[in-house]
């Protein structure tokens, strides 16, 4: 065993880092900050080029990070860029902080026992993009886990992403989403809303809609079951309003 798969191993042990799988995951934590302290690639020359192409205004940390591994000996699955990274998680006492403060710019997006890991992942780079101030879970499944950042783009990073109670949910009004609610087309949504979206098996959970403030419905054909997670979230999010317009650009990856 080489030393920087030793290193690796070690790192992985201590619990406290996330597994960022690819480029896109690398490049957006860097872009946003995240303390990025191991990355291991099976051509470093290559990622190297990727970042020059893709992500200039990165490469730089790219290149001093980046580290020759048999990405086989410490992966179960190699994402197709051929890179992976470890990077500290952001402290959880200050996200918890952040959501709760007011006045708030940008709603609040909360999932009800959301089962699917990737759906999640895409929620966050939904609320990533739109601007909202964070993504909180409620339930066992945790936000964190590699499927969901891989699914994010690394963009856990660009937003606040913790697991929350019920009782633990950050200040303002609640907007549930369901069949029986009001259109949300006749309705303006306010930035210190909390949006709230359940499973597409069983929706939002009895206990949150009792506590909603309001229960908001997204338009749909009769005998259509519902949309997927991420695609109702990105529909809510559009109505709300989104970054201002001199903010808005973009990458097709």
């Amino acid at each position: 065993m080489d030393d920087t798969v030793r290193e690796w191993r070690e790192a992985e042990q201590a619990g406290d880092l996330v597994l960022l799988d690819g480029f896109h995951a690398l490049k957006h934590a860097l872009r946003f900050g995240a303390d990025v302290r191991m990355v291991i690639a099976e051509d470093p020359a290559a990622v190297r080029a990727l970042a020059g192409e893709l992500a200039p205004d990165v490469e730089a940390a790219v290149v001093r990070l980046t580290r020759r591994a048999d990405l086989k000996g410490v992966l179960t699955r190699v994402h197709p860029t051929g890179v992976a990274a470890l990077a500290v998680r952001p402290d959880r006492a200050a996200g918890v902080a952040g959501l709760g403060r007011l006045p708030r710019p940008a709603p609040v997006v909360v999932l009800d026992n959301p089962r699917n890991l990737g759906n999640v992942g895409a929620v966050v780079r939904l609320a990533a993009g739109f601007g909202a101030t964070g993504v909180v879970t409620r339930g066992d499944l945790d936000p964190w886990h590699p499927n969901v950042v891989r699914a994010g783009a690394g963009l856990h990073y660009a937003t606040t992403v913790e697991r929350l109670t019920l009782d633990e949910l950050p200040p303002g009004p609640l907007y549930a989403l369901d069949p029986e609610g009001a259109d949300i087309r006749a309705l303006t949504l306010p930035d210190d809303a909390l949006l709230a979206f359940g499973s597409e098996r069983h929706g939002i959970s009895p206990e949150l809609r009792a506590r909603a403030d309001h229960l908001v419905s997204l338009p749909m054909r009769p005998q259509v079951s519902s949309y997927n997670l991420a695609t109702s979230v990105a529909m809510t999010l559009f109505h709300w309003g989104g970054p201002p317009a001199h903010e808005q650009g973009g990458e097709d990856a």
